[in-house]
């Protein structure tokens, strides 16, 4: 084992100790109640002031502090948290960098992060370092040195971070996991995934300007948005737990898509109208894993589309795809017909779906955001690992910088690189597998 090997064992048994003894739960009551969530969120703009509201409606979560530098947004969001009964929380909008000053209060135990990307990882450093757990929400990352700080912090801090990748918690997501841990459709050889989306709006404000958003589409030709595909087929195939990813090759198609919805909704004469973006239309991306599995991811984000992830896990046995809800499995769907997967949804329904639905019929907590949401802050309250951790976050988001990489040089293999440090052999599969939310 060399030094650095050696150096990252010590800190990871010391971080695991800090978590375990050092982080003593809280009594409600003081009479053997569970203990409450304290939580702080940095954003509470649009998904920012959605993430409020489901802990809002959580009566053993306590808000003592939220950051915007948006004061109208501060504002309406500590509203809403008066409205719901709690004490005013305290606001932090001197700067853009007075979340240091927020993450660091004695009454804090977690930390939200619902700011646009570019903030997620010193937002999420800041956090772990306080001594607090971590749930930035989805994104890329820019560069492979950031996602290794993200993931140091975690090590050095003892820290969870657990990225919010809800698409992991739907339904149907879960019980294609639950069918793959059955070995319903035998070993695994393939699979594929993407975030097929029609989001161009986003990227423009009212008047056609640029938001952040944009930006990101005017400088970075990648896949700049992998998680939300990738997540669930790395559950799948136990990604860095007993497998991992090796290799990565991506391809850009030309750039039309933003030019062309900025000349059809302001004009040819429109500033934007005029500029080159960076991002290809369509961005396919490959990656080879450890145990010969094979996977393709399509980013879609500029063209005129319904909605699909792309889903499809594959085996010896049989497959499932999303986009036509189908699944074939040898030897009980019928020869060479695709099965409807609605029955199969049913019948292998993850337990954690199983008591959610008998709690909330009609899916009025929100679904699979609110499992993501709840399990998160169950585990902050049982002072337990997350069931995504932060090497799970860091190899779903550093599929961008990879992307980009390859894409720049014509297509050439990039390796991945291995943030558990060679620990993925013998880390045990978690996702779905605890009934915390």
């Amino acid at each position: 084992m060399n030094t650095e090997m050696k150096r990252r064992a010590f800190i990871k048994t010391a971080a695991v100790s800090a978590l375990a003894t050092s982080l003593t739960p809280r009594s409600a009551l003081g009479n053997g109640e569970p203990a409450r969530v304290r939580l702080g969120i940095i954003g509470v703009g649009s998904y920012g002031t959605e993430l409020l509201q489901m802990c809002l409606a959580m009566p053993d979560i306590d808000i003592p502090a939220l950051c915007d530098i948006d004061v109208e947004h501060l504002a309406r969001a500590q509203r809403l948290v008066e409205m719901s009964g709690r004490k005013k929380p305290e606001g932090y909008a001197k700067s853009e960098t007075d979340y240091e000053n927020m993450v660091t209060r004695a009454d804090l135990d977690a930390v939200i992060i619902a700011t646009p990307w570019i903030w997620h990882t010193p937002m999420a450093v800041a956090t772990m370092r306080a001594g607090k757990y971590c749930a930035p929400e989805v994104w890329g990352a820019a560069s492979i040195d950031e996602v290794w700080q993200l993931v140091r912090a975690s090590e050095e801090s003892g820290m969870p971070c657990m990225m919010l990748e809800n698409h992991c918690y739907d339904r149907d997501s879960m019980a294609i996991l639950n069918m793959v841990r059955q070995n319903l459709f035998g070993e695994l050889v393939h699979c594929q995934c993407g975030y097929q989306h029609d989001i161009r709006n986003v990227n423009f404000g009212p008047d056609g300007e640029l938001t952040w958003w944009g930006e990101q589409a005017l400088k970075r030709n990648g896949d700049l948005y992998p998680t939300h595909g990738i997540g669930p087929i790395a559950n799948c195939l136990d990604i860095d737990r007993g497998n991992r990813f090796v290799t990565l090759t991506a391809t850009a198609s030309k750039s039309r898509g933003m030019k062309e919805y900025i000349r059809k909704k302001f004009g040819a004469g429109h500033p934007n109208a005029n500029r080159d973006y960076a991002l290809g239309d369509i961005v396919t991306t490959v990656i080879k894993c450890a145990q010969g599995e094979s996977i393709v991811i399509n980013y879609d984000t500029n063209s005129p589309r319904p909605y699909s992830n792309m889903y499809r896990v594959q085996g010896t046995s049989g497959l499932w795809m999303e986009d036509n809800n189908s699944i074939y499995l040898e030897g009980i769907s019928p020869e060479d017909t695709w099965d409807s997967f609605e029955p199969y949804q049913v019948k292998y329904e993850h337990p954690l779906w199983k008591k959610y639905l008998q709690e909330d019929p009609r899916q009025e907590r929100g679904g699979a955001a609110w499992l993501k949401l709840r399990a998160f802050l169950e585990c902050v309250r049982r002072k337990i690992p997350t069931p995504i951790d932060v090497y799970d976050t860091a190899s779903w988001i550093v599929i961008s910088p990879l992307t980009e990489q390859s894409i720049a040089r014509g297509g050439e293999p990039v390796e991945f690189p291995d943030f558990t440090m060679g620990r993925w052999i013998s880390r045990k599969p978690l996702f779905g597998l605890t009934d915390a939310y």
